[in-house]
């Protein structure tokens, strides 16, 4: 019979670190390492980043208190930028669901880009689209603007 001593007896039959008190904690501070990794890597990203990406969006409309209803986009896309101007082109499903009405599904996509005139002022601009449902006409969509940060 092989001899065990009574400190060893002590660690294997201890529940000091077995606690529900003590795993909440461990698992407490690896939450906390987790977002702190997110946050960090978020931060030295910035806007060098470039590629694909998913963009899910709701846009939907009242006139007063009336609700027009909403359109969904479920687009995939891709994002870039050389030197001073960004760009990016998306597309895919948009589900239209109108207040009262059937609920259709149409082809969507919208491409933009901006350029950065100086350290302060950003001029965008973006077309759009989407196809109409059943015999509805494509309806197409613009918008340009300038954004000064203080």
């Amino acid at each position: 019979m092989q001899k065990v001593n009574n400190r060893t007896k002590s660690r294997f039959f201890s529940s000091v670190g077995n606690h529900s008190t003590s795993k909440k904690n461990e698992v407490s501070k690896m939450i906390k390492s987790v977002f702190a990794a997110t946050a960090a890597l978020s931060m030295s990203a910035g806007a060098a980043f470039a590629g694909p990406y998913v963009n899910v969006e709701t846009n939907a409309g009242w006139s007063g208190s009336d609700y027009s209803g909403a359109a969904t986009d479920l687009h995939v896309g891709y994002e870039g930028s050389s030197g001073r101007v960004g760009y990016y082109v998306q597309g895919g499903p948009q589900i239209q669901t109108p207040d009262g009405g059937d609920t259709e599904t149409v082809f969507s996509g919208k491409a933009g880009a901006s350029v950065a005139a100086t350290e302060n002022l950003g001029i965008y601009g973006e077309l759009s689209f989407a196809t109409g449902a059943g015999d509805a006409d494509t309806g197409y969509g613009a918008k340009a603007g300038l954004k000064y940060n203080f």
